[in-house]
């Protein structure tokens, strides 16, 4: 669930509710400035911390270790065993240095961040014919060198940048 305040704030509890003991995990994602069509304001954000907080007071949460490094997710679990959270708090707790995610889009563009402007060109090598090793010292190449950091170095000047929809890019 995407909160975005004065929107959808109000059915943080009610989304909760109907997701606590069902064994589907929910995940409560900050509105993001991703592309440059949503119309992101800063003052819209819901941050993590007050999502937590109204779920807690409700219903107690205790915070979970991660599944695995690089995860985006920080977990909760109901302290009466029923059920677990996530939420993606990439404006409030940026975590570009541990992020572990790329995206290909339906181009052949590799992008190293959700918020990215451009992308690297992995179709016309895949046309070439070249061998998985080839391929993967490339990928591991535009790994290393990637500097992505867009939500830890968000500021008024960024969010005006053009970005790539995250439509187009898949999520």
């Amino acid at each position: 669930m995407v909160v975005k305040r004065g929107i959808n704030d109000g059915d943080v509890l009610a989304m909760a509710e109907r997701f606590r003991g069902s064994g589907h995990l929910l995940r409560f994602i900050e509105y993001m400035d991703v592309g440059t069509t949503n119309g992101w304001r800063l003052h819209e954000v819901v941050a993590a911390h007050e999502i937590v907080q109204r779920i807690s007071a409700r219903w107690p949460l205790e915070p979970l270790e991660p599944n695995y490094p690089g995860e985006v997710a920080s977990r909760y679990r109901y302290t009466d065993g029923s059920g677990e959270i996530g939420l993606i708090a990439s404006v409030t707790q940026p975590f570009c240095q541990g992020c572990t995610r790329q995206r290909l889009s339906a181009e052949g563009k590799l992008h190293t961040c959700l918020f990215a402007t451009t992308g690297h060109d992995i179709r016309t090598i895949l046309r070439t014919g070249v061998d998985d090793d080839t391929l993967g010292n490339r990928l591991a190449e535009i790994w290393t060198q990637r500097r992505d950091r867009y939500s830890e170095q968000r500021t008024h000047a960024t969010t005006r940048q053009q970005r790539i929809e995250m439509s187009y890019i898949g999520g």
